[in-house]
Formats: C-alpha cells, sequence, structure tokens
C-alpha cells in the first residue's frame, strides 16, 4: 500500500521538481499524486540577552507581499551541515554570529502537495558581523529589514496575523515553549533528520 510504482518528471528547476506519482491506494487501484521535491531549508530564531528574536521582512512574489520571517534558507550548498547552513542565513541575512546552537523542531511546510522539510534552530550569544565583513544582499533580499522584536511581542504577531511565514509560526511558537522550559529539552543542533 502507498507504493510508488511510475512517476513522470514534470518540470525541473534550481529549488524544486515536480513530478507526477502513481501510487497504490489501500484498496488496490492506483492514483497520481502530483507532489514537489524540494531541496529543503533552514530557520533561525536568533534570542538575544534581552529576550528579542530577529525577524526580516521579506517580499515574497508568490504572494504577492511582504511577510515577517526568520532568517531562513536553502540547503543548497553541497557538504554543508545543517547548523553551518543556519548560520550562513543568519550571517547574510541579519549581519549576526551565535555562539550557540540548538535544534528546535522540524516541519513539513506542506505535506499535502511537497516534501519540503524546515529545520528550525535556536541561535543564542548572538554577535554583530563587523561591517566590512557583511554579506552584500541582492535581489528580494536587498530592500529586506532586521528587527529585533521580545518574543512575547512576536507571538502576539503571530495570533494577531502579522506573522503568517508557517517556519516563522513554528519557530517562534518552539522558541517560546523552549524558554518556557528554561530550555531544558532541546534537541542537539546535529540529530538526525526525520525520514523523508
Amino acid at each position: 500500500m502507498y507504493e510508488v510504482v511510475g512517476s513522470t518528471e514534470r518540470f525541473k528547476g534550481h529549488i524544486f521538481r515536480v513530478v507526477t506519482d502513481r501510487v497504490t491506494m489501500p484498496g488496490g487501484e492506483v492514483a497520481g499524486r502530483d507532489v514537489v521535491r524540494h531541496v529543503g531549508a533552514v530557520g533561525v530564531v536568533a534570542l538575544d540577552e534581552q529576550g528579542r528574536v530577529v525577524l526580516v521582512r521579506q517580499y515574497r512574489h508568490p504572494v504577492g507581499r511582504y511577510l515577517w520571517e526568520l532568517p531562513a534558507g536553502l540547503i543548497d550548498v553541497q557538504g554543508e551541515g545543517l547548523a553551518a547552513a543556519a548560520l550562513r542565513e543568519l550571517a547574510e541575512e541579519a549581519d549576526l554570529t551565535a555562539g550557540r546552537v540548538d535544534l528546535l523542531v522540524d516541519m513539513f511546510t506542506t505535506p499535502g502537495c511537497s516534501d519540503e522539510m524546515i529545520r528550525v534552530f535556536l541561535a543564542r550569544d548572538l554577535a554583530e558581523i563587523p561591517q566590512h565583513e557583511r554579506h552584500v544582499r541582492t535581489e528580494e533580499e536587498a530592500d529586506m529589514t532586521v528587527d529585533r522584536v521580545p518574543l512575547d511581542e512576536a507571538l502576539a504577531m503571530v495570533f494577531d496575523g502579522r506573522i503568517s511565514n508557517g517556519p516563522a509560526v513554528g519557530g517562534l511558537l518552539a522558541a517560546a515553549r523552549a524558554r518556557d522550559t528554561d530550555f531544558k529539552d532541546l534537541r542537539p543542533a546535529d540529530a538526525p533528520l526525520p525520514p523523508r
């Protein structure tokens, strides 16, 4: 049951592929399922000593608007570990480094049509990157804004609709839970990924 008996590739791009899988169903019939096969992503809840989180505001063309998000990006550098990718994104998007990184949560973003998984980390012990060493932002990142918001205010932004990006919602809720339990139940940054 649920065995893939055939697959047809419909599109192949840098970030994702679209395939139609033929899958056996519980009754024995075979059904077509369109699937977006995604490279995967990482995100970071960067929490400073004052209990503020780093949020970035970035234009997202598919939804046609700016969204408040976590620093995040694709797993697209060959051989780069997930925690290292998250720290790279933190540096590129927020001009920060972190002395401590823990795993917060793993999420399938849209499991009804995509296998995209994002791993969200908690970064603490933050430090500014010197101006002359900062990443030059281009394209949608060129007008990205960065802000630090108290974690409880960020949660209020989730519940009043100002934050609607899925990984930001999940990451901020997980960070609040971690904070409220004194960060005792965090998994190590290099914990194995769940099966995809």
